[in-house]
């Protein structure tokens, strides 16, 4: 069995038409995977093992009528903020335990429409606040990876912990994530995969649980970049139901990778290398330097100069949005509800959400109402916009010279469970470098390009022009090849 859920997503699907194997075959050989690892990572929170297997069958015969899917018979995990039809979606929150939609996302119907079959719902931090996958009513994930020098349990990053964790482990082929301020590259990075976050208004928004709804966007995690690449595609286009989704046609990005990126020029920021970055980090970014050189590229230095504003324009920012996002969640039409004895409508709404909400939940909607507020939204709200405003106009002057830009995806590789859980800042830091790209809605991919001292995963983020993913997939397989990144979590799927 472990020899099916070690191929990549692109070998399976290439196998399934040449009829080497079933669908069948190969999705049971990830129940087991599922079956077997799960209890250990908390990878998902629901399992929908007999779903697949009925899928699957339904796939074999598509397949055997010549009418396979562009993802015909391919198992993914769905993180648990997209809305599922009848099968149960909790945002990783105690508030929707137990809700099941009767409608499904855009993102997730573009999924099976191509054939794809759901092993699951994965694990994130509750409504995808946090940089952690420990925020999650329904516990901690727990990273694959193991440091050399210890054996606690690490985080996988976050929001999108589980989906990382679960590619990574070999108990999926691919998944989905949200990325908001990093909730797609920084599990990614920590888990040794590659994650790739699109442009603001490339995928539909429609039936995936709201954070900060000027940020989030769907992307995918895999193994590879072609993989990332192939489901991407599906998943991007314009949808009527979301007004925010651009009616731009949807290139193949799997055809971007042509192997060639010569005479394209690669910035390099001076701000993302940051006080107290490992020395490891800035080796390996240096090192991607190197390849992007020995490519044909052509690196040039530039200045984001607003990038050391970015952290605290979107802890405004997002709170605030969070804020107005989950005033819907009162007890009344869905979710949790905690009565009140005297029957008042006021206490419900404070009992049921006092009960409903994790701690980081409540901090950020009190920090997003504290800033919306009257006497405070000009002080704060309004001048974090400008500054979104000016984020973004770093981003367009440096495109006025470059093709893309090569940062580091964090500061750090995954750390111990707990290690910054009392202290949020510490928390939040972690996204410094992915933070600008997101208030700039722009795409960016990160890829696993090193191993640290440690042992552990670290990855490089390329980003790119707004609707210029094909490049960014095209320096993400050049560089990939260059990598050379083989190392898989000990003693999962081999």
């Amino acid at each position: 069995m472990s020899e099916l859920t070690n191929l990549s997503l692109a070998e399976a699907r290439d196998a399934l038409r040449a009829k080497k194997f079933s669908a069948k075959e190969l999705t049971q050989a990830y129940v087991t995977a599922v079956e077997q690892h799960n209890p250990k990572l908390n990878a998902f929170i629901t399992v929908t093992s007999e779903q697949a297997i009925k899928g699957a069958e339904a796939s074999d015969k598509k397949i055997a009528a010549g009418q396979a899917g562009a993802l015909e018979g391919i198992p993914l995990a769905i993180k648990d903020l997209f809305c599922t039809h009848n099968v149960q979606t909790t945002a990783g929150s105690k508030i929707l335990e137990g809700f099941k939609p009767q409608y499904e996302s855009s993102v997730t119907e573009k999924l099976w429409a191509a054939g794809a079959n759901m092993l699951g719902k994965t694990n994130l931090d509750e409504f995808a606040m946090g940089s952690s996958n420990t925020t999650s009513y329904f516990g901690n994930v727990i990273n694959p990876w193991r440091a050399k020098d210890g054996n606690k349990d690490l985080v996988p990053g976050g929001s999108s912990g589980g989906s990382a964790a679960a590619v990574a482990a070999r108990l999926c082929l691919a998944a989905t994530g949200t990325d908001t301020g990093g909730s797609i590259r920084q599990p990614a990075s920590f888990c040794g995969i590659v994650g790739i976050k699109p442009t603001y208004g490339r995928c539909s928004r429609y039936g995936t649980i709201a954070f900060a709804s000027s940020l989030d966007q769907a992307g995918m995690f895999a193994r590879n970049v072609r993989d990332a690449a192939i489901t991407q595609t599906v998943i991007s286009g314009h949808d009527p139901k979301d007004s925010t989704s651009s009616p731009k046609a949807t290139p193949d990005f799997e055809k971007a990778l042509t192997g060639n990126i010569k005479g394209l020029k690669i910035g390099v920021p001076k701000e993302y290398r940051v006080d107290g970055m490992s020395s490891e980090i800035a080796d390996l970014w240096d090192k991607g330097i190197k390849w992007l050189k020995e490519a044909g590229a052509e690196i040039v230095d530039i200045s984001l100069p607003h990038t050391k504003y970015a952290l605290a324009t979107y802890y405004i920012i997002a709170p605030a949005e969070a804020s107005s996002n989950l005033a819907r969640y009162d007890g009344i039409r869905y979710g949790l509800r905690v009565t009140p004895e005297n029957g008042a409508l006021n206490e419900l709404y404070c009992k049921t959400r006092a009960a409903g909400f994790g701690k980081e939940v409540k901090r950020r909607i009190m920090i997003g109402t504290y800033v919306l507020s009257a006497g405070y939204y000009d002080a704060y709200y309004k001048k974090a916009q400008r500054v979104r405003y000016l984020i973004a106009q770093d981003f367009k002057d440096a495109y006025t010279k470059v093709d893309a830009i090569l940062t580091p995806t964090t500061p750090s590789a995954a750390f111990a469970i707990g290690e910054n859980s009392k202290d949020p800042i510490a928390m939040y830091l972690n996204d410094v470098f992915t933070v600008p790209t997101s208030l700039a809605g722009l795409p960016a991919i990160s890829l696993p390009a090193g191993l640290s001292a440690n042992g552990l995963p670290l990855g490089l983020q390329i980003i790119g022009k707004a609707f210029d993913e094909e490049t960014v997939f095209r320096i993400a397989g050049v560089m990939e090849e260059a990598a050379q990144f083989k190392a898989v979590p000990q003693g999962v799927g081999v």
